[in-house]
């Protein structure tokens, strides 16, 4: 049974978090809206730091760090995952997608109330950043 997490206005890391523990019980997990989910934090700051993991390294060589939101968001719950077979084969059964795809639009999505966004400081979208980050935009 596969569990369909609907990512706008959450907080990333929470959200993450909670996946990550989703996906270590063993369960197949889908999130949509990518593009909706929320960073913390002044915006110039989250998009200096993000514009500066993409450009660390060497092109050919790594390490590789993500534009896209979905992408994003994989390797934030990555991560959280243990670095061994288990976490690998967990990380195998994690899906992200920009918006709602076709496959999922019958099913429900289930809200995660703990990673609900209720923050009073500055927080912007990973749409946004990615858009800045030069991610070709198909949202």
């Amino acid at each position: 049974m596969e569990t369909v997490i609907d990512a706008s206005n959450c907080i990333l890391g929470r959200l993450a978090s909670n996946v990550s523990k989703e996906l270590i019980k063993g369960k197949a997990v889908s999130i949509i809206n990518a593009e909706k989910a929320v960073i913390s934090g002044n915006p110039k700051y989250a998009e200096k730091i993000l514009r500066e993991n993409v450009k660390r390294g060497d092109p050919y060589h790594g390490p590789f760090y993500p534009r896209e939101p979905d992408q994003i968001i994989k390797r934030v719950v990555r991560g959280m995952l243990p670095k061994n077979t288990k976490g690998r084969n967990a990380l195998k059964k994690l899906k992200v997608y920009i918006s709602i795809p076709e496959s999922l639009k019958d099913k429900k999505a289930v809200r995660i109330g703990s990673a609900e966004n209720r923050l009073e400081c500055k927080y912007t979208e990973i749409g946004k950043l990615s858009g800045k980050l030069g991610a070709k935009v198909r949202w």
